[in-house]
């Protein structure tokens, strides 16, 4: 019988590239999934990708009742939390909405689980959680000091799960602490979606190279970095995907909690960035430096070898990759989701 996994969040964008890595291993995926930075036309995808059936059910991990209904009747093996909300700038505006949805709606998944009699949990954490007194690249083991309530709400739920694996023996527990993803899948029918508030870099990049906005803002040219905009750790979506499958897999054999950096090792400054996707893929785009965003910081860089030495997971796509597979998925899908039927 194939290892059933329960995956909140699993309509979204590196929900749906982990989801499709999952099937193509052999397990049964439930998506739980309230659609709001999710589509079920982006399930429909990873469906015609994978050939196989994926379970969506549409619900909102605030809605406890709910979702220990579905996770009972499904009964998984292993809950990989996803969802949550993710825009270190709109957390600080809205840093209330954050701790709702990223802490209480993620006790809530830990509750289900009990009941459901579900040990596993793989979580969605986040590089913002170090704190700028560290020296890049971050080892999980630096200060955690995280600039923004977004940063704030991933730390807090860390600190709860090294709380609930001591409650019981059978308990276990994989931080997966991300850089920064970015990209699509090589064969551009799944990808990171266009919002019309744009809170990521790269599709920003896209949808100016493709004239849908007129020039791309860069936040800020004063930081510590060699051109003076933020230095960045981007990891590319499929293989952040694997990540996730290898943390499933290795679960059993590792520590009870394991805290682990996704990510490169190199940086890339946003105007590094910028130029090598015009040198990709011969476009043009024009930029407009503004202030900064509140929450950034200069540099987000991750020491990859605790990942890399205990489930022998390590980054194979580069950034020319990264930049070739966001502009496919950009010249294939125009509108996103939307227009699919």
């Amino acid at each position: 019988m194939s290892k059933k996994i329960f995956v909140t969040g699993g309509a979204g964008y590196i929900g749906t590239h982990t989801c499709l890595e999952l099937l193509n291993k052999g397990y049964e995926v439930l998506v739980y999934d309230n659609l709001s930075n999710g589509s079920k036309k982006a399930i429909d995808q990873v469906r015609l990708l994978s050939k196989k059936n994926i379970t969506f059910f549409f619900g909102d991990i605030r809605d406890e009742k709910t979702l220990l209904e579905v996770m009972s009747n499904f009964e998984p093996h292993t809950v990989l939390h996803l969802a949550g909300l993710k825009a270190v700038g709109e957390s600080v505006l809205k840093p209330l909405d954050y701790y709702r949805v990223n802490v209480c709606g993620s006790l809530n998944i830990l509750k289900a689980m009990n009941k459901a009699e579900c040990s596993e949990i793989v979580f969605s954490s986040s590089a913002t959680v170090y704190g700028k007194n560290n020296i890049p690249p971050f080892k999980e083991c630096d200060e955690l000091k995280p600039d923004s309530p977004y940063g704030q709400t991933k730390l807090i739920f860390e600190q709860i799960l090294k709380d609930w694996i001591k409650t019981d023996i059978k308990n276990r527990a994989t931080i997966l602490r991300y850089f920064n993803p970015v990209g699509a899948h090589k064969s551009g029918l799944i990808g990171e979606d266009q919002k019309e508030n744009l809170n990521n870099l790269m599709p920003y990049i896209a949808m100016v190279a493709a004239g849908k906005r007129n020039y791309l803002k860069i936040f800020g040219s004063d930081y510590s970095t060699r051109d003076g905009t933020g230095e960045r750790d981007y990891i590319h979506i499929s293989d952040l995907a694997r990540g996730h499958v290898r943390s499933i897999e290795k679960m059993n054999k590792l520590d009870r909690l394991n805290i682990l950096n996704l990510g490169t090792g190199h940086g890339t400054t946003v105007l590094e960035l910028v130029k090598t996707f015009e040198k990709v893929n011969n476009v043009k785009v024009p930029i407009k430096i503004v202030g900064r965003r509140s929450g950034d910081v200069d540099i987000l860089l991750a020491n990859p070898l605790k990942a890399i030495k205990t489930i022998n997971f390590k980054c194979k796509k580069t950034i020319i990759d990264m930049c070739h597979d966001t502009w496919n998925w950009q010249i294939k899908n125009p509108n996103g989701y939307a227009e699919l039927k």
